[in-house]
């Protein structure tokens, strides 16, 4: 049904985008960045870096299946890829130790696109979760249940990066409160979702691939 869909898709989203773009994780590299400006250029800096991520989500929803279908690249394969990067960015966050990038500390003319929005807080590894959820939504059938989907990971999106800006405007606030412990427990458990979403994206996308090779064997019988 399409009310099933719409709320698979909303939660799916918005749980898979929410890990793997981690916002506490980011607050370290948002306050070397604005260290230096004021309070309200600090806060215009988190509105224009959480609009940049919106459009970067929004941008690779619409535009992600163009890009592969310009080089032949499969859904099942896409959703496989995505996985692995997902995956490997999740052992990283579990396994490794979040440092704020010397890149971060650098100066730059428009910080909020880079290097936060991209590729700070919206990385490849947001850009494949959104591309995946698109090759989904595209297998699904009927126009009426694609239509939910695609809403549903809109609000999705919008929760999420609300969620950027509320915690980037108080950036400084929140990491005294959380500490280097704090967000150090929050980056291994995103960490480890994150393997698992990696995980679920693989074995859909081997299960993609594998029925597009029994339909081309049986065809070419």
């Amino acid at each position: 049904m399409a009310g099933e869909s719409f709320t698979a898709f909303l939660l799916g989203a918005f749980v898979s985008l929410l890990t793997i773009m981690n916002p506490p994780a980011t607050l370290p590299i948002f306050t070397s960045v604005t260290v230096g400006m004021d309070a309200d250029t600090t806060r215009r800096t988190a509105t224009k870096t959480s609009l940049y991520c919106f459009c970067i989500l929004v941008g690779s929803l619409f535009v992600g299946s163009m890009i592969m279908k310009a080089f032949g690249i499969s859904y099942g394969a896409m959703r496989v890829a995505g996985g692995m990067i997902i995956g490997l960015l999740g052992h990283g966050m579990l396994y490794g130790k979040a440092e704020v990038s010397e890149v971060a500390k650098a100066q730059y003319g428009n910080p909020a696109f880079f290097p936060l929005a991209l590729p700070g807080i919206t990385g490849p590894g947001s850009i494949a979760v959104v591309i995946g959820l698109e090759t989904q939504i595209r297998e699904l059938g009927g126009f009426q249940h694609r239509i939910g989907a695609y809403a549903a990971v809109l609000i999705a999106m919008l929760m999420v990066c609300a969620i950027e800006w509320l915690l980037l405007r108080s950036a400084r606030s929140v990491t005294t409160r959380l500490g280097n412990t704090g967000i150090e427990v929050v980056t291994r458990l995103s960490g480890f979702l994150l393997i698992c979403v990696g995980v679920q994206f693989v074995a859909s996308g081997a299960q993609t691939l594998y029925a597009t090779l029994v339909q081309a064997a049986a065809a070419a019988h």
